[in-house]
């Protein structure tokens, strides 16, 4: 294995059990020789989510409901004093309530929209914000989408207004943190077995569809998104910013 990111100081947010795609991303991290900060949502998810911390060796585990400000206040702080920078961001976190998500998007409550949009969407760019300035030196930020953002599938709903919203934060934050050689890219990686996505209707139809329709006929492994993750980044793609990398087997070349 490459230690391509060895030295590098990492926050993974995101991570809910061994089925998330943060998890895979930040073994891929881990394995290329990069330093990881991780956090877990509250005290439910925190035994879940510390053996993989330990797996990972992460020196930083803290809460991090992204709603509640004083909780990000305080990771950075930890992160400040401990590394005194930090070279990437995972942000890997969306939510909708139920009763919206499963619902038709002309049903969804202006409450669960809003509420979809700032725990998916504005809490990139509240991270963003902390991380810059800790970015002295450059960084990369990335975030993860679906196909969903940019066709209309069948059961995504709410999410895929949430995510095109992601999607087009995610070129903006380059546009302005490239002078500052902060890289922001979006990953959209086909459907994997994740605890989020199994709150989707219907959802072994879609795995089926996708795995046949897919050029390579096969879905995509939790490893492979990691791998990419990893490259993105890293310094191997120091020039790409402002990007939605599809990992999805071909499937969206299909339209």
């Amino acid at each position: 294995m490459s230690e391509v990111l060895k030295g590098k100081k990492g926050l993974v947010v995101g991570i809910a059990n061994e089925d998330s795609i943060a998890w895979g991303c930040a073994r891929a991290f881990h394995a290329h020789g990069a330093e990881l900060a991780v956090t877990y949502l509250n005290d439910k998810a925190k035994p879940h989510v510390e053996p993989l911390a330990k797996k990972l060796d992460a020196p930083i585990f803290m809460p991090l409901d992204i709603s509640n400000p004083a909780q990000q206040a305080a990771l950075f702080d930890n992160i400040t004093r401990r590394w005194g920078r930090l070279d990437f961001l995972l942000h890997s976190i969306a939510f909708a309530p139920k009763e919206d998500l499963l619902g038709r998007v002309v049903d969804s409550s202006r409450e669960g929209f809003l509420t979809a949009m700032d725990i998916s969407c504005h809490s990139l760019m509240r991270l963003a914000k902390s991380a810059e300035p800790l970015m002295k030196e450059g960084g990369a930020i990335l975030t993860m989408s679906y196909y969903g953002a940019e066709k209309v599938v069948t059961n995504y709903n709410l999410m895929g207004p949430v995510k095109a919203a992601l999607e087009a934060s995610s070129r903006y934050l380059a546009a302005e943190l490239g002078e500052k050689y902060i890289r922001v890219n979006a990953m959209s990686p086909g459907p994997v077995k994740t605890r989020a996505a199994s709150g989707l209707g219907h959802f072994d139809e879609l795995l089926e569809k996708a795995a046949a329709n897919a050029p390579l006929h096969q879905l995509v492994t939790l490893e492979q998104i990691g791998e990419m993750a990893a490259f993105l980044v890293s310094d191997n793609a120091k020039q790409v910013t402002g990007q939605v990398m599809y990992v999805d087997a071909g499937y969206n070349i299909r339209g």
